[in-house]
């Protein structure tokens, strides 16, 4: 990321937040190119000791802005849109939105033709620097797209996709998460019935989860010959994969993706 880059996060609610987090974070990013912007401020003010600037007035947040991040909510952006559009001075400025649902075709309409835009689904995960970004874009050089990609590795890595899978990745990366969770806390009450106190039983399935995940993550391999690991014949890992799916477990969580899909589609 060029360290003379001029953002403007434009809504920073929770996801913003984390985003200003990792930017704070990163090697080389100074506080003072970096505007954010809330109706009530009030609580960013802490940011400015770091050299950030805090406003109210969206307009004057993107003047100088190289790249603009949408942080408001889907039903906001197009006035928003309308309220900044004649202030976006920069030749080449940037958008990046982070509105589900929003298309590319509708921010196009909202701004000068040949514009770069970008959506952006990042997932809660940014917090703590783990989320999945999925990007697409449009009008966009190699050097936007890096920068953009940079910005969203800061709290995590990011992934460029085509527009028309970006429902997909809010269902996989962002439903998703709350899918994972719901999975976590069944397993926790099973941990309960069968001896542990809830503490404990907590902190188990946590690093579990965890540790399934990067094994997968650091051996490049599929789920399924990690299972093949654990699974011994006879053994009670595969009597109990077994009765869960003879429950529908695996149905039931595509039928989840894929009514969840359905519902974002609508």
């Amino acid at each position: 990321m060029e360290t003379n880059t001029k953002i403007a996060i434009i809504g920073c609610g929770n996801l913003g937040l984390s985003i200003v987090n990792g930017l704070l974070g990163s090697k080389g990013f100074d506080g003072k190119n970096l505007t954010v912007t809330k109706r009530h401020p009030e609580s960013l003010f802490y940011l400015q000791s770091q050299g950030v600037r805090v406003l109210a007035d969206n307009k004057e947040a993107v003047r100088d802005a190289d790249l603009v991040i949408m942080g408001v909510k889907p039903y906001n952006i197009v006035p928003i849109l309308q309220e900044i559009r004649p202030f976006l001075v920069k030749e080449k400025v940037v958008i990046a939105s982070l509105a589900a649902g929003v298309t590319i075709a509708t921010l196009k309409n909202e701004l000068d033709p040949g514009t770069t835009i970008f959506r952006v689904m990042p997932n809660i995960a940014a917090d703590i620097k783990e989320s999945i970004t999925c990007i697409c874009g449009e009008n966009f050089s190699p050097e936007s797209e890096d920068l953009v990609k940079a910005i969203f590795n800061s709290v995590g890595i990011s992934i460029t996709i085509e527009e028309h899978l970006m429902e997909a990745a809010t269902v996989l990366g962002a439903c998703g998460t709350a899918f994972v969770l719901r999975f976590m806390r069944a397993m926790t009450q099973g941990g309960i019935q069968i001896g542990f106190d809830a503490k404990t039983a907590n902190k188990i399935v946590n690093q579990t989860v965890k540790g399934a995940a990067e094994l997968i993550i650091q051996k490049g391999i599929h789920p399924e010959a990690a299972i093949d690991k654990v699974t011994t014949p006879k053994g009670s890992t595969i009597k109990g994969l077994n009765e869960m799916e003879h429950h529908g477990f695996s149905s039931a969580m595509v039928r989840g993706v894929v009514a969840s899909y359905e519902d974002i589609k609508k």
